[in-house]
């Protein structure tokens, strides 16, 4: 089994609060990512994939489709954005890393099997220190 990652960065806003709470409680629960003003990130988001190359082209995928699925289902939807309010698949979801994470393998797991190739891994960074990795809900 072979294991290749692409990196790909974005920009979005987002902010953590629960509506029917206050703003004390999402103050106390969330600290300063449940601003009102909202507050922003510089993502890293590293896709893993795996799978025994292709014997005639070597590949377990060919990267450039794999550059363009990630762009039109996570990067287009999501840079320059807000995540609570622009992004259709974080519609109705808590806007943390863990969720975000999760949301993108779904965005992406079925259009990387259509390439004969397995998602293995999302990896995305919210800050140089902070960071999550899902790798589904297989067990």
């Amino acid at each position: 089994m072979i294991y290749i990652t692409r990196k790909e960065r974005f920009n979005a806003a987002h902010k953590l609060y629960k509506p029917e709470w206050s703003e004390e409680k999402n103050r106390e629960v969330f600290g300063k990512c449940s601003n009102p003003n909202w507050h922003g990130h510089n993502y890293e988001l590293f896709i893993t994939v795996k799978g025994m190359p292709n014997p005639e082209t070597g590949f377990v995928i060919d990267l450039k489709v794999l550059s363009q699925i990630v762009k039109e289902n996570v990067i287009d939807p999501l840079d320059h954005k807000n995540i609570n309010l622009d992004v259709k698949f974080m519609q109705g979801i808590m806007a943390s890393t863990e969720m975000l994470a999760m949301q993108i393998w779904n965005q992406l797991h079925d259009a990387i099997r259509s390439q004969g190739a397995m998602l293995h891994a999302v990896k995305l960074y919210e800050t140089e220190n902070n960071f999550v990795e899902y790798f589904g809900n297989e067990k």
